[in-house]
Order: structure tokens, then sequence, then C-alpha cells
């Protein structure tokens, strides 16, 4: 590189053989795109522009005619992968490719990396059930992003409106096939996730070909769906087209008319159904009371409710049995009780030793209180002392 200043600048010409310099050093590349313009002048040189399949970019490139010939005849907007080597021109200062080989990407090999990335997507899980959102049973507001002045349009709205009159609608016209289509869905999808009044996003076109419903299988499309927290309805092509979108979305409609269905509420079936259900609480409710009026109606005929007294008179009867068992038992009881009490005393005072002492016995003890039981244990003239029935008396102890 050189050095430059703005008191020493260098010349176009150094700039551009020094760019020319760099490009050349880079070798030739694989690159995929559509072909938006195809040129084939007089002589052996046909030109191209090749356009981003996804964004509004393009390149210029340039090849023999011998090249060209290989692939044809290509249809509009072809999808190639072509072999290339860039190329500065000096002279105007432009970048140019020069492609050595041209290949068209079939329908085949479309399908098979569409079954690729489907594949990688669902192993991060964005596909899975748990990640769907419910979507909300009356939306006020609804966004819906389709091709401009469109059947999928009308169908969509005229649906809706006839369903439920009072809905609006955030309508962003795009870019629906095409470079063009994926960077401006993605732009009117990140405009209405990020308005809070709307409650459901609708993304529709009619059907198409295969090639026309690719950019609603853009991974950065799919992605971008995947990652927002509005609940999304696709709306795509007819039954049998099935685009990545339709996998990601919250909810897949077989058409922009059963989008609209499935979005908003029939007015008039909410009506018959609220009709309905009023009449069924109605009924329930009368036949509940029917019912309850029945039950009471049944007690008031039963004998007690007739005679509530009867109870009370029964209950007093069985008490009054209960209390004369109670007092014979207890009178029974007690009588017993006092005979045996009275045994007992008698055999109490029988073997009473004061009773012992009435029938004429006495007690002997010596001087210390000691009992004699032994008459050869006293000694002669030893003072003894005599208890009897009705006092004491002292006497001597004799010999034998």
């Amino acid at each position: 590189m050189f050095e430059t200043s703005s008191e020493s600048p260098a010349p176009v010409r150094v700039v551009s053989e020094a760019i020319k310099d760099y490009v050349d050093r880079l070798g030739p590349i694989w690159i995929e795109g559509e072909i938006s313009e195809l040129n084939e002048r007089s002589g052996m040189m046909a030109f191209m522009r090749l356009r981003d399949t996804s964004v509004d970019m393009s390149i210029s490139v340039m090849c023999h005619k011998s090249v060209i010939a290989t692939v044809k005849p290509l249809p509009d907007n072809a999808r190639v992968v072509l072999y290339a080597k860039p190329s500065w021109y000096t002279k105007n200062g432009s970048l140019s490719f020069s492609a050595r080989e041209i290949r068209q990407v079939g329908v085949g090999e479309l399908l098979a990396r569409l079954e690729a990335l489907k594949n990688l997507l669902a192993a991060e899980g964005l596909f899975d059930s748990d990640r769907k959102v419910a979507l909300p049973l009356l939306p006020k507001v609804i966004g819906l992003i389709c091709g401009r002045n469109t059947d999928a349009e009308k169908d969509v709205v005229e649906n809706a409106k006839r369903r439920w009159p009072s809905v609006q609608f955030e309508i962003r016209e795009v870019t629906v096939q095409g470079a063009a289509a994926v960077s401006e869905v993605s732009d009117a999808l990140r405009e209405l996730e990020a308005n809070k009044d709307v409650e459901v996003i609708i993304i529709t076109r009619g059907g198409g070909s295969f090639e026309d419903l690719l950019p609603f299988s853009d991974e950065t499309l799919v992605r971008l769906a995947a990652s927002c927290t509005t609940p999304i309805v696709s709306a795509i092509g007819h039954e049998k087209d099935s685009p990545l979108l339709d996998l990601v979305a919250d909810y897949r409609a077989s058409t922009p008319t059963d989008a609209a269905k499935r979005v908003v509420p029939d007015i008039l079936e909410e009506i018959a159904m609220i009709s309905a259900m009023r009449d069924r609480a109605r009924r329930t409710l009368v036949n509940r009371i029917d019912l309850e009026v029945t039950r009471i109606t049944n007690f008031k005929n039963r004998p007690v409710m007739k005679d509530p007294h009867v109870l009370i008179t029964t209950r007093a009867e069985i008490i009054a049995g209960l209390r004369d068992r109670s007092n014979r038992s207890f009178g029974a009881s007690l009588k017993l009780a006092k005979e045996e009490l009275k045994q007992i005393r008698a055999r109490v005072r029988a073997l009473s030793p004061q009773a012992t002492l009435d029938r004429g016995y006495s007690v002997v003890q010596l001087a210390d209180g000691q009992i004699v039981t032994d008459p050869k244990k006293l000694k002669q003239g030893e003072l003894l002392r005599l208890r009897l029935a009705k006092g004491e008396t002292q006497a001597t102890a004799s010999g034998q």
C-alpha cells in the first residue's frame, strides 16, 4: 500500500492500478444468484446482471457465448451458480466478473437445499409445538403483509370484515416474489411486531410456482418470524404449497380466506352461541328451581314435618324410660351395697378387740406395756396390768 495526504494525494491511475493488483490476486469463486438481465451482443461475449436472491444487490458478469450456451434455454430470473473471477477495469473504475462455468440450479437441487435447511431449523427447535403462541380470541387490530393490490389481500380483509365488522387492519403491501421480497417482507414484519396495537400478523400471498414461493423459505425471514412474540398466521399459496414459513408460524392457513376465518370469529355464530348458552342457562336454572320446590314439597309432606312435636315426644318417652331404668338400677345397687356394708360392719365388730373384752376376756401387760402371752416368763411378785372391757386394774404374779 501507499501513503497519501492532502499535500501528496495519489493520482487516479495509481489508485485504480492498486485496486487492479489487489483484485487480480483474488482467485475464481463460486457465486449463486438470479440472472436479472442477459445481453448477448454481436460477437463472442455475453453480458448479464447477477442479482442476489434475498436482497436488492447485483453484480456485473460477462462470459463467452459458449459458456452461456451450455445452460440454454434460461427462464426469466433463472437461478444459477457460476464459477467466475473478478476483474477490475482501470479505465472506467468498474468491477466485473468473468464467468468460466455456469450451472442452472434445478428444482431438485433447490428442494435438497430446502430439506437440509428444514432439518437444521428443526434440530434447533424452531418448529416445536411448545413455541407456538395461541391466537387471540378476538383481535382488535390485525397486521397484514401481502402483495400490492392482490386478491389475497381482498380475501383476507373482506372475509374478516364480513365475520366481524369492527376489526381493524394494519396493512403493509410489499413485493412477494423476486429478489426484493425477503427484505420487504422482513421490514414489514419488524414494523408490525414493534406495533403494540397489533395482536396478530397474517402473511399471505396467492399461489405461484415453486420458485415464486422461495422467498418464504429464506432462512433470514424464517428466523425473524421465529423470534416474533406476536402470533403469526401463514397463508402462502394453496393447500399443496408448504414453504418453511408455514412450519415456524403459529398457525398455518391453507388459503387467505381460511386465515381470515381462523383469526376472527363469525359475529352471527357468536350471537347464536350466546343465545343458545343463555337459553341453556335459563333451562338449567328453571329445572334446578323446580327440583328444589319438589324437594321442599316432599319434605313438607313427610309425617315428621306435619307434626314436628313427634320427634320431641318420642325422645321424651325414651329419656323417661332410660331415667326410670337408671333409678331402678341405682336403687338396687344402693340397697345391695347397704346390705353388704351392714354385713361387713357386723364382721368388723365381731372381730374387734373391744368385743372380745366385752365377752369377759382381758389383756395382761407388764409394767412397760408388753403383752404377756406365756405365764412361764413371769416372775414371782412381778406387777401386772390387766385391761378389762371397762377399765384397767393391777395384779401381782404368784407362783404356779
